[in-house]
């Protein structure tokens, strides 16, 4: 089982170790028993959190309260599912951009073999998608701009998010622009090796790939929050 934690504001081997134990044994009669290593593990988690915060407020404005408050429950809603498996195996949480002016939100995810450190627009409301199309049909030179800088490019590689086939309806299909259109979710994600995560240097390099994120999330909030008239 997960050894025992030490202090600290970066992932730890116990953390990995817990998930591992729990993907063999995900059932409610085994957390039970080992409730008191997740509520250890947990705690550490929170700490991370705290820490990625306090980093994340250095240099934006966040609504989220504290990083406790920012962590995913480990239930899973297994009610709509096929798999019934009760917990989740992975350690996540996500920090909200305060105001309406400000737009897009930050994710981290912690799973063995399958970390990463996300943000950007999950699922954006037809209005707003229609108001980010709109934009790029217009003009797609400063999105364009963002995603061919050299920063967003050693930090994401690329732009991603479920996309149409072809160019939506409304659009012309030899748009200049048209693989942007085609975007129904706008994702910035950097993924990380399970040493990485482990690394004393982890929550500085997820601090830094949040900080990475505002050009985007700069143009996104400006588009978003603009009238038809420029208002």
């Amino acid at each position: 089982m997960a050894k025992q934690t030490t202090g600290g504001t970066g992932i730890q081997q116990s953390g990995f170790d817990f998930l591992d134990a729990l993907k063999k044994n995900n059932n409610r009669e085994w957390f039970n028993v080992h409730k008191d290593d997740y509520l250890r593990e947990l705690k550490q988690i929170e700490t991370f959190a705290d820490g990625l915060l306090a980093d994340l407020s250095a240099h934006d404005v966040i609504e989220t309260p504290s990083g406790k408050q920012s962590l995913y429950r480990i239930y899973r809603d297994t009610r709509f599912s096929t798999d019934k498996t009760p917990y989740k195996t992975h350690w996540s949480g996500s920090f909200k951009r305060a105001t309406q002016q400000r737009r897009g939100g930050y994710y981290f995810h912690i799973e063995q073999g399958n970390s990463f450190i996300g943000g950007g627009f999950w699922g954006p409301v037809a209005d707003d998608l229609k108001k980010v199309r709109d934009d790029i049909a217009f003009d797609p030179a400063p999105l364009r701009k963002i995603l061919n800088s050299k920063s967003f490019i050693s930090t994401f590689g690329a732009l991603e998010g479920e996309q149409l086939k072809k160019a939506p309806r409304g659009y012309d299909p030899g748009h200049e622009a048209a693989d942007l259109l085609r975007f129904k979710q706008f994702l910035l994600i950097r993924r990380f090796t399970d040493e990485e995560v482990l690394s004393p240097q982890f929550r500085k390099e997820a601090g830094k790939t949040f900080a990475a994120m505002r050009p985007f999330f700069d143009y996104m909030s400006e588009v978003l929050s603009t009238d038809s008239n420029g208002l």
